[in-house]
């Protein structure tokens, strides 16, 4: 969703972008579940939370192949993918925002600096679903994944930070997510970037990333504002 960052340019000095699912948004029991139901249509076995944190890795495809022992063919990636979303979509509501999130935002709203959202879940999705815990307000600019799904983060964070273009000095941004493909895309794109441990990833498998990981987003935005200046 994008808005007009320029009011914004005069007084934004450090900028976030927020990942959405797995850090604004505690979902992992429903992607655990949504994972699940896909797994099914291939005859992969349920997993329990810990084990997907342990065993997730990005892109998708390279997760289902290593479950699998090769890489499903197209009719298998559709059906997975469209089992996964369905699932996902009924278990949605049960979905809350991670603890800490509203005050986090405020602050950082309140202290005069900008805020966005970019996520690989749905833009049509993802739109109604900011606004609908009434997070809109504080984000300069939201985009989800307009592409095909199962993909990497890198050239949607491109695109974003192109949007926001003088809104934001890249120098001082830092992206917050849960995943290593957040670091990754980050790192492509020339901005720093903290990993939060409550989503989709274990702290074992982000720590050896280079980039700081935290247990809280209080934590995150904290470091942030430390790497940003």
């Amino acid at each position: 969703m994008p808005l007009d960052t320029g009011a914004y340019a005069w007084r934004v000095r450090t900028h976030i972008v927020w990942d959405w699912n797995g850090t604004l948004l505690s979902d992992m029991a429903a992607v655990v579940g949504a994972s699940n139901a896909a797994f099914a249509t291939v005859g992969i076995a349920p997993m329990t939370l810990e084990e997907y944190r342990a065993q997730y890795e990005i892109p998708i495809p390279r997760f289902y192949e290593r479950l699998m022992g090769r890489m499903p063919s197209q009719a298998e990636w559709l059906a997975l993918d469209d089992a996964f979303h369905v699932k996902y979509t009924e278990l949605f509501a049960g979905c809350g925002l991670t603890p800490g999130v509203e005050a986090l935002l405020e602050g950082w709203t309140a202290a005069g600096r900008s805020q966005s959202v970019l996520s690989m879940y749905e833009h049509e999705k993802l739109v109604p679903a900011v606004d609908a815990f009434g997070l809109t307000r504080h984000f300069v600019r939201v985009d989800g994944r307009r592409g095909a799904a199962g993909g990497r983060k890198a050239g949607e964070l491109a695109v974003h930070l192109e949007a926001l273009g003088g809104a934001v000095d890249r120098g001082r941004t830092v992206l917050i997510g849960d995943a290593a493909d957040d670091a990754e895309a980050a790192l492509a794109a020339g901005i720093k970037s903290v990993l939060y441990t409550g989503g989709s990833h274990t702290r074992e498998k982000l720590a050896h990333l280079g980039v700081p990981v935290v247990d809280s987003l209080a934590e995150a935005v904290a470091v942030a504002e430390q790497l940003a200046g």
